[in-house]
């Protein structure tokens, strides 16, 4: 207030000498008196008012609450660019702003905002001192500097009008509100953002222990056609071919045994899951005879590979349902694996009777296993499926190699 006061005076006391001298004013020696002690009593209750609103927004008053221009740094933990999106959206949904020039390549946004009157209609008008110099017009410049995975927002909230002018007028708190509403939006945008990761989060943690409870019952609900044929072939065998029921016995106990849910991991490696695979091939081998003949192509170095457990039993049990059980005569099921690069892709493939056959499922069980590898592994695991050369279908997982190592170490929930 004595600032402003005594900016006042000083060009009021220029003023009304410059007139005295030169001819306007002279002979009138009260009226400058007047003039001088009206304008400074207008400019105390202006400056008294700005006083006590800025005391009412925020509180409290010292500088840098009453100053017309406020200045905020704030950190956003986003990337550059994501961090300017925000910005520019809260900006333009500022009240009152009328222009807004955007750059997105320099991270720069300048805006103009009108100026309301917190006092509704000016009683005063063209009398108010306060109104004389500058414009009635406030502007925002903000502008984001990338950091280490967080956008630096600075925001500068002022008058449009020179740096001179705070001597003889005040903002009524105007960029003040403007700077903390801004910043309170930011905040508000932040943690709304937050909270639809941590939704995000727990509905992924819940659909990954839902289909964890599906597996577990999987694992807990042996095929009972498979086991029931299974154990009356070994019976039959064992009046005619002790030594291959012999066999077809240890194989399903070596099925089984892979087959058992284990509480410590929800991973299997792929040298596990080609055992059981392999044990329920030679099962059905015993039982259908020269029909079904198996290659299996893994090099020893990628049966480390973690994958999900029942997944490629599951493109097994295709290949054989829908691919060679139909089929008149023989087939083959053919396991392989191969690594690309920080990937490794496992094929199962049959000559059956391919995509055209009558009866060839309903699609649930590849759809399963899609859903389960986007849940352990997200876009970088795949399944595609293929008609194979000349007949048959080869069914392909891709899954990322170093991942999996990773995630064979890490607790599962």
């Amino acid at each position: 207030m004595a600032r402003l006061v005594l900016a006042w005076l000083l060009a009021l006391l220029f003023v009304v000498i410059l007139m005295v001298n030169t001819g306007p004013l002279r002979g009138t020696e009260p009226l400058p008196q007047i003039i001088i002690v009206v304008v400074l009593a207008l400019v105390i209750t202006g400056a008294f008012s700005h006083l006590r609103r800025v005391r009412l927004i925020a509180g409290h008053a010292n500088l840098d609450t009453l100053g017309n221009r406020q200045r905020r740094q704030i950190e956003l933990p986003f990337e550059a660019g994501e961090a300017f999106d925000m910005l520019d959206a809260t900006i333009r949904e500022l009240p009152y702003t009328e222009e807004i020039e955007s750059a997105r390549d320099s991270l720069q946004i300048r805006a103009k905002v009108r100026r309301p009157n917190p006092y509704g209609r000016a009683v005063l008008g063209w009398l108010n001192p306060f109104s004389w110099l500058g414009s009635r017009r406030n502007q925002i410049f903000a502008t984001v500097t990338p950091g280490d995975g967080i956008g630096s927002v600075t925001l500068v909230c002022e008058p449009e009008s020179g740096a001179w002018t705070d001597w003889f007028r005040v903002d009524d708190g105007a960029n003040l509100v403007n700077a903390e509403a801004i910043s309170r939006a930011l905040a508000r945008r932040v943690s709304e953002r937050r909270r639809r990761e941590q939704q995000a989060a727990t509905q992924a943690a819940t659909d990954k222990e839902l289909a964890q409870a599906k597996l577990n019952l999987l694992h807990a609900q042996v095929e009972p056609h498979f086991l029931y044929n299974t154990l009356a072939s070994a019976q039959y065998l064992t009046r005619s071919e002790p030594a291959q029921a012999d066999r077809m016995l240890g194989h399903l106990i070596q099925y089984l045994r892979h087959s058992l849910p284990s509480a410590e991991e929800t991973l299997s490696t792929l040298g596990e899951e080609l055992e059981r695979a392999r044990a329920y091939l030679e099962i059905l081998k015993i039982r259908m005879g020269a029909r079904l003949d198996m290659k299996i192509e893994v090099p020893d170095a990628l049966r480390a590979i973690t994958l999900p457990p029942m997944m490629l039993q599951t493109l097994v049990e295709n290949a054989i349902k829908h691919g060679l059980e139909p089929k008149p005569g023989s087939g083959t099921v053919w396991i392989l694996a191969r690594r690309d690069g920080d990937s490794v892709a496992v094929t199962v493939a049959d000559d059956g009777q391919g995509f055209g056959a009558a009866g060839g499922g309903t699609g649930i069980g590849l759809k399963n296993v899609r859903e389960r590898l986007q849940l352990v592994y997200g876009p970088r695991a795949s399944l595609a499926v293929v008609a194979n050369v000349p007949e048959g279908v080869a069914a392909t997982l891709t899954v990322p190699a170093q991942q999996a190592a990773m995630a064979a170490a890490e607790p599962q929930p």
